[in-house]
């Protein structure tokens, strides 16, 4: 029967006063599943507003507006991703949201330290704008390291402790973001000693990152308040950390069936988040977000049922969201409607605040509608959040700020939720196909697309050409040890290596020796360094990229200096981005114009460019799971154990230069 005809069995008197008025919408017919037991169960909820008004058994009274049928399907909490940067998915935060509410995740806390570490503290300010307006929870993290290693590079900005005390006052952020600099926190610098200071009077969470640190540094670093790790440690220091009281969050390279078997074997299993960090635009598309680490996680041995709670209440509780994270009376109406067993993780219909946000993979929801209530809650007043003191022109209106439901819904007048009457049924959708070209599910098409003029042409360099990528030296004329980095196909570890190259009136001839890694500072500076690279058998190419962590200069690795030019070209022409050279010839190109980091584009085009990057990075012989990662890490200095910056190739566990010459 439908629901809006439905009369209660029951006298209306002695319902609860709160069924005794319809509510917004039932869905009856699928199975909860109990985050605090893990249980599933029948039962029907009822939605009212933003919140879950009901969790009662089937059948029993309480009339809707609209009815969705359910049978067939697991019903979760909204996902929960407690650490990630949205700028690794080379989308702005609207497009992010669409893209990722289709795969279930309805928060998130987003670290933006890739596009503050390019423009600073406006580019702080326009993330959290340009992510308002979506039914996406968007919670967000000051940066704590701009740049990651002070005095070892130099990024397009700096933030102080004032600087940061500041931005943590924004609406939305509640977090300090993840403390790379954990050598410095050991040493108790007194910069990071007062950007964590400025951080505990605020009381905001303190987000970690410390890579296999343990014993008495571990100690230190904890002592500090920071209580989180999301980067990947070796088994033992997973249990050390969890048996400290750290919160363990797992991302895919560290969900290795060994790690999980030993959390398993503990008296007890610690808390643990599943997180993505960065998750690329066509993995997204194609193989998911939080629900693609959560079937990773089960193929691991962690159980489904702990998976679903390290995806939900612990995150939840972990950024302080005690409205969410269980489906009970009372919480917020983020719910994600899952097809099959529940290790599938297959989302089928999302709701995020009560309201049907995703179907299929691709979200069903109109950015006007959510734009015009932010509008409506003063999200888009220019004078209210200084958009004209970090230069960005405030959003117009949309509409005139009439907030107007989708077709076929009455429009809204007095602040209240409309709905039309009806029944939906979900019982049998069919998945958004991943074995087809990016853009045929149509995720991206809406929302439509930022256009952030305010960070664009942030790309200052000199023209590229073949005498650019020349590696002059000042050594005399014979054979010389260099130190030169090898990289693996596993994760982002770089160690020391050496190789000997013949130097010849003060230029290094690498060409047809080995693959080149330049880093050229991209802000107007005169930084370059040279490096050789190992690990690889490349085919003859390149590959430049303004996305590399975290400074963004432009990083190019290459076997010839004239593929090196090409791509690096290719990325500047673009005001920033990705470009493969496979020969003399550019294969691949992502552009990438907000900041050198994003695209203004939709999901479905970022992902199809995306993908055509990825593929082109294997085809010239970069075999690694995650090439965008492994290629754009490279750069990043807190990060084991040598990496190269705009200055020099650094020691990361010394936290200190090393010379390019090992031996003369």
């Amino acid at each position: 029967m439908d629901s809006t005809t439905e009369q209660s069995q029951q006298p209306q008197s002695q319902q609860p006063q709160q069924h005794q008025q319809p509510h917004d919408v039932r869905i009856s017919g699928g199975r909860v599943v109990s985050t605090f037991t893990g249980e599933e169960f029948a039962a029907d909820l009822l939605l009212r507003g933003d919140t879950i008004s009901g969790v009662l058994p089937p059948g029993a009274p309480g009339a809707a507006l609209e009815h969705v049928d359910a049978t067939g399907l697991l019903v979760v909490p909204g996902f929960v991703d407690a650490h990630m940067h949205i700028e690794s998915s080379f989308l702005t935060p609207r497009t992010f949201a669409a893209l990722t509410l289709a795969r279930g995740t309805t928060t998130v806390l987003a670290d933006p330290h890739e596009i503050v570490n390019v423009a600073g503290a406006r580019a702080m300010r326009w993330m959290i704008e340009a992510g308002r307006g979506t039914p996406q929870t968007q919670l967000w993290g000051v940066p704590s390291c701009v740049p990651a290693l002070e005095g070892l590079e130099h990024a397009g900005a700096s933030l102080s402790a004032d600087d940061i005390a500041e931005l943590l006052r924004l609406p939305g952020v509640v977090a300090l973001g993840e403390v790379m600099d954990y050598r410095a926190v050991v040493a108790d610098d007194p910069r990071m000693r007062a950007i964590v200071a400025a951080a505990r009077a605020q009381g905001v969470i303190l987000d970690g990152h410390c890579p296999n640190l343990s014993g008495a540094e571990l100690s230190a670093y904890m002592a500090t308040g920071v209580d989180s790790d999301h980067t990947k440690n070796r088994t033992e220091v997973v249990l050390e950390k969890a048996r400290m009281g750290m919160l363990m969050m797992l991302q895919e390279k560290c969900l290795l069936p060994e790690t999980i078997e030993a959390l398993l074997a503990l008296p007890q299993l610690p808390p643990l988040c599943l997180v993505t960090d960065d998750l690329a635009a066509d993995h997204i598309l194609g193989v998911g977000h939080l629900d693609h680490i959560a079937r990773v996680a089960v193929r691991a041995g962690l159980p489904a049922a702990a998976a679903l709670r390290a995806l939900t209440w612990t995150p939840a509780q972990r950024l302080r969201l005690h409205d969410r994270g269980v489906i009970a009376p009372g919480k917020r109406a983020d719910l994600v409607l899952l097809r099959g067993e529940l290790a599938d993780f297959d989302p089928a219909v999302v709701f995020a605040g009560g309201r049907e946000v995703a179907r299929d993979g691709a979200a069903t929801y109109e950015a006007a509608t959510y734009e015009a209530e932010a509008y409506e809650a003063g999200a888009y007043e220019a004078e209210a959040h200084g958009f004209e003191a970090y230069g960005v022109e405030a959003p117009e209106a949309p509409d005139g700020g009439a907030a107007v439901r989708t077709a076929g819904t009455e429009a809204r007048t007095d602040g209240a939720r409309a709905h039309t009457a009806g029944t939906r049924v979900c019982t049998e959708g069919t998945r958004a196909r991943t074995d087809s070209a990016p853009g045929e599910s149509a995720v991206g098409s809406r929302p439509a697309a930022d256009t952030p003029d305010p960070l664009a042409d942030t790309v200052t360099v000199e023209p590229q050409t073949p005498d650019g990528f020349r590696w002059r030296v000042d050594l005399p004329d014979g054979t010389h040890r260099f130190r030169a980095m090898r990289v693996n196909s596993r994760d982002t570890y770089t160690e020391a290596a050496e190789v000997e190259l013949p130097v010849r009136d003060g230029e290094v001839a690498w060409e047809g020796r080995t693959a080149l890694v330049r880093v050229r500072n991209r802000y107007g500076r005169s930084g370059t360094v040279f490096a050789p690279l190992l690990g690889r058998t490349l085919t003859p190419g390149a590959v430049a990229t303004t996305y590399a962590h975290d400074s963004h200069n432009l990083l190019t690795i290459g076997t010839s200096r004239s593929a090196m030019a090409a791509a690096a070209a290719a990325v500047v022409e673009d005001g920033g981005g990705v470009a493969v050279v496979r020969g003399d010839e550019v294969a691949a190109r992502l552009p990438l114009p907000v900041g050198g980091v994003m695209s203004p584009a939709s999901a479905t085009e970022v992902a199809r460019q995306s993908l055509a990057v990825r593929d082109a990075i294997t085809g010239w012989g970069w075999d690694h799971l995650n090439p965008f990662m492994s290629v754009s890490t490279l750069t990043l200095a807190v990060s084991p154990s040598l990496k190269i910056t705009d200055l020099s190739l650094v020691d990361v566990v010394r936290r200190e230069p090393s010379g390019a010459v090992a031996t003369v």
